[in-house]
Parts: structure tokens; sequence; C-alpha cells
């Protein structure tokens, strides 16, 4: 019975932080799918990876990112231009 009161708890845990209903999100949706993935552990990882909040230091760094593209793709046109007039 030891084992058993265990494993209701660790149920009850997995239930109450929502474990349980992104498991069970992902699996439907898996299961939904249309065209079955290669790989279903690629799917659930790539599933769950991309419901997890969303840290806000990675998306600012992500815009820093966006923006130094801009800005180099900017400065390689302008180095173009001017090797081109030499």
């Amino acid at each position: 019975q030891a084992a058993d009161s265990k494993r209701e708890q660790f149920r009850q845990y997995l239930e109450k932080s929502g474990v349980l209903d992104m498991l069970t999100k992902v699996l439907v949706a898996l299961y939904e799918e249309p065209e079955k993935p290669d790989s279903a552990l690629d799917f659930l990882k790539h599933h769950l990876g991309a419901s997890a909040p969303e840290n806000p230091e990675i998306e600012a760094l992500r815009l820093e990112v966006a923006e130094m593209k801009e800005k180099y793709d900017a400065v390689m046109e302008e180095n173009q231009k001017l090797k081109t007039k030499v």
C-alpha cells in the first residue's frame, strides 16, 4: 500500500502542476495529426518546448539579434556600393 500511496501522491503532484494536462494536450495533437511524423518523440519535444513560457530575456536577445542583422546587412550593402565606386 505504501507504493500505491506514493504513486497517488506523485499523480496528484503531476496533476496539480499541470504536467498531466500538458502531456494530454500534446498527445491529442499527435493523435489528431493527419500525417504522423517520423519521430513521435521529436514531435513531443518540439510541442512541449514550444508551449513553455518564453523567457523575457530570451525575447530581448532575439530582438537585439534581429536589429544587429539589419545593421550588418546595411553595412554590407554600403560596403558593396563603395567597392564598386573604387
